[in-house]
């Protein structure tokens, strides 16, 4: 399958996506806002010092909304890094997952919010979590939307770099595949071969990532490439 242009084509994107609406994280709606109270408040609003009254007054930091997000998590949609590190202070847990599956690292690499991220890697969170109804990970969302010092971040952090997501995809892939080919994006490919990606895994379709940039002529793209092949057999 060739691309000819730098746009994912749509059917392609719906085939492998099943609707963006099934795998999407869900921010608190300006209502859920609105009857916040407690350390859900708090967090929405980046109220340390409230966050620490209710703390100590015996509000549970892990309480969770009617979708299950934590204080916390609201604080990582609200990109609230202050009231993050203070819920992590007392308590909050790193690692908990909203209905949709999502952790609080997920949403911050997804709103490019680096001081949340390392808020968050610093009090606990895992870097290796596989998120969301599409198995997929921080370091994939990263990958996809070319947030360069996110990757960065999470690599350190020790993600998973060859975590296959449920579309059969790695961050490598993604970042090939649902990129534009721009600096960004080869700044993102040249960091995860340097991790040690391994180029040789296969989407659904057959394809490894080198088989798109070369398809898509994405020429920067490919020497890299080039190094992550024939290296994990």
């Amino acid at each position: 399958m060739a691309f000819r242009s730098t746009a994912f084509p749509l059917a392609v994107a719906l085939a492998l996506f099943g609707g963006m609406g099934a795998w999407a994280q869900t921010p608190p709606s300006d209502r859920d806002l609105k009857v916040y109270a407690g350390l859900h408040a708090a967090a929405a609003n980046g109220d340390v010092a409230g966050i620490e009254q209710l703390i100590a007054d015996g509000e549970k930091p892990n309480l969770q909304d009617s979708r299950s997000r934590t204080p916390l998590i609201v604080a990582a949609f609200r990109r609230q890094h202050a009231a993050a590190e203070a819920l992590l202070a007392h308590g909050a847990n790193p690692n908990a997952r909203d209905e949709g599956g999502f952790d609080a690292l997920s949403i911050a690499a997804l709103n490019n919010d680096i001081e949340t991220l390392k808020v968050l890697l610093a009090g606990g969170a895992n870097a290796r979590a596989v998120v969301g109804r599409d198995k997929s990970s921080a370091l994939i969302t990263a990958a996809q939307l070319g947030f360069v010092d996110i990757v960065h971040a999470l690599i350190d952090a020790n993600a998973d770099v060859d975590h296959v997501n449920a579309r059969g995809w790695t961050a490598l892939i993604t970042a090939v595949t649902l990129g534009n080919g721009g600096k960004e994006y080869v700044a993102i490919v040249e960091a995860l071969v340097a991790a040690r990606a391994d180029g040789d895994i296969k989407d659904q379709l057959g394809k490894k990532a080198i088989d798109y940039a070369r398809a898509r002529n994405y020429a920067p793209m490919i020497p890299i490439l080039e190094k992550a092949i024939g290296r994990h057999t």
